[in-house]
């Protein structure tokens, strides 16, 4: 494959576009929560803000003259106001710079598979966005270096989370560019964690068994953690684990998932499981856990914000009840993963990449207006573009009451890690979370299937080729 151009570099020629892929969904799709949002009728996605409140948005001229189609693909965000912002966002700047493009939404289930169809077919998008690891793709896609090291001439140091997210240490590329992320907080109905005990809601996965399992005994009413093939269980998950001591890897890409404190964080979720959830949790996918906390069916989930947002706008009640916690604190810390981190891609096969990271470092100098259009929901990798989300978070604008009750999150970098934490989110991690060997592996654990130092056994087994066979080829460091 051709090298990857410089970022002033000639464009290359033009190519048909994949027209359809015949693409199966990894889970159900997240319209439900975005539709037929509008100025007029904001949807489910909560109140609208003044929009005289939003930031006023800025223009840089390319550093050339652009021309051609972008084509741009990214998620059905879960708070639909950011996507209608987005998709005006892009048009005008295309406008200004004398390209066309377009953009296309899809369920963030379908899009590690949309990627590596397009790749395969060598032709498809020319920036492609999705919300976890992207490393897996890394020989497949342009070194992002370029475009991260502009924007970090231009406004300073990146977030350190957003950095591992998207850095390979071994082979020195950036397999992605991060702009932003968003906090994965606790989310707790304050009327059912207060009459057990837990007014400010729980601290500790201590706290959260022994308050959980109560609600669920006296009022019959269960815990949203998943243990399913879906994102949310991948991050959930893997929060508990670091809180107890374990991870995947070490801080050298040793691979150190077998150890007592991966089978303390196994038995633990078993019990959480047996004590205060149901079935359903094995089989739910990305929307579940907004859905039951918006019905009032949950006493706790593991979420960002979209779902308080969605209840704000249809179930107004059962919004003044959510309330938030940061990371639980276990055995050996309060960690969590980022509920969302943005990584955005080029594929080799892109027709226009000057554009595209052109493209990304006028939306990165605009994340202000991405933040305040998606409703306090993605936070920037540079916090001096956003100098009012403190502000916004002490008094949210759309309408949170208390009007401060985001502001926990002012705070929420200490507790949030990378995948791969300790180490960095290599292709070998980003193989093991898009192949939901985590899951799996609590789930089978949590139904009896195994026991829960056997179902760590078996996650190894799966984990060690796959660390195996990157290391092979130079994209992962470290030693057997």
């Amino acid at each position: 494959m051709a090298e990857s151009p410089s970022f002033l570099g000639v464009r290359r020629s033009r190519r048909s576009v994949l027209r359809s892929t015949g693409l199966v969904a990894a889970g159900a799709t997240l319209a439900s929560l975005g539709a037929c949002a509008s100025e007029e009728d904001p949807g489910p996605g909560g109140p609208a803000a003044n929009p005289g409140g939003a930031p006023a948005e800025t223009f840089t001229e390319p550093s050339e003259k652009l021309s051609g189609d972008l084509k741009i693909l990214l998620w059905s965000h879960f708070v639909p106001s950011h996507d209608t912002w987005f998709d005006k966002f892009v048009q005008d700047w295309a406008t200004k710079v004398g390209v066309k493009a377009t953009v296309d939404h899809i369920d963030q289930a379908q899009i590690p598979t949309r990627i590596a169809a397009e790749i395969q077919a060598g032709q498809g998008h020319d920036v492609i966005q999705f919300i976890a690891p992207l490393s897996q793709f890394e020989p497949s896609v342009l070194d992002m270096k370029d475009i991260t090291d502009e924007a970090v001439k231009r406004w300073g140091d990146q977030l350190d989370v957003c950095r591992k997210s998207t850095f390979n240490p071994t082979t020195e590329k950036f397999f992605a560019y991060s702009p932003g992320w968003v906090p994965d907080p606790g989310n707790f109905r304050a009327s059912l964690w207060g009459p057990v005990g837990f007014t400010k809601g729980p601290t500790t996965w201590d706290e959260l068994l022994q308050g959980g399992a109560e609600i669920k005994k006296s009022k019959g009413v269960q815990m949203g953690l998943g243990m399913s093939q879906e994102i949310d269980s991948n991050m959930v998950l893997r929060a508990l684990m670091w809180s107890y001591g374990a991870s995947i890897q070490d801080a050298n890409e040793r691979v150190v998932i077998n150890s007592d404190q991966t089978v303390a964080a196994v038995e633990y979720m078993s019990r959480l499981f047996k004590e205060t959830m149901t079935n359903e949790v094995f089989s739910w996918n990305a929307a579940s856990n907004n859905q039951g906390l918006v019905a009032g069916k949950l006493s706790y989930a593991v979420n960002s914000i979209s779902a308080y947002r969605t209840a704000q706008g249809t179930s107004p009640q059962v919004a003044e009840d959510i309330a938030f916690v940061p990371a639980l604190r276990g055995t050996q810390g309060a960690l969590a993963a980022q509920h969302v981190m943005y990584n955005w891609i080029v594929p080799k096969h892109a027709k226009n990449p000057t554009a595209a990271k052109e493209f990304l470092l006028h939306y990165t100098a605009n994340f202000a207006a991405a933040t305040y259009a998606s409703k306090l929901y993605d936070f920037c990798a540079w916090d001096k573009l956003t100098p009012q989300r403190d502000g916004w978070l002490a008094s949210d604008p759309f309408g949170s009451k208390p009007a401060d009750k985001l502001a926990f999150l002012r705070d929420a970098t200490k507790w949030t890690t990378n995948i791969g934490h300790p180490g960095p989110s290599n292709t070998a991690e980003g193989e093991v979370f898009n192949t939901f060997i985590i899951p799996n592996m609590f789930a089978r654990a949590a139904r009896g299937e195994v026991s829960a130092r056997q179902a760590v056994l078996d996650a190894e087994a799966q984990i060690n080729p796959v660390f195996a066979k990157w290391r092979s080829q130079g994209l992962v460091g470290g030693g057997s």
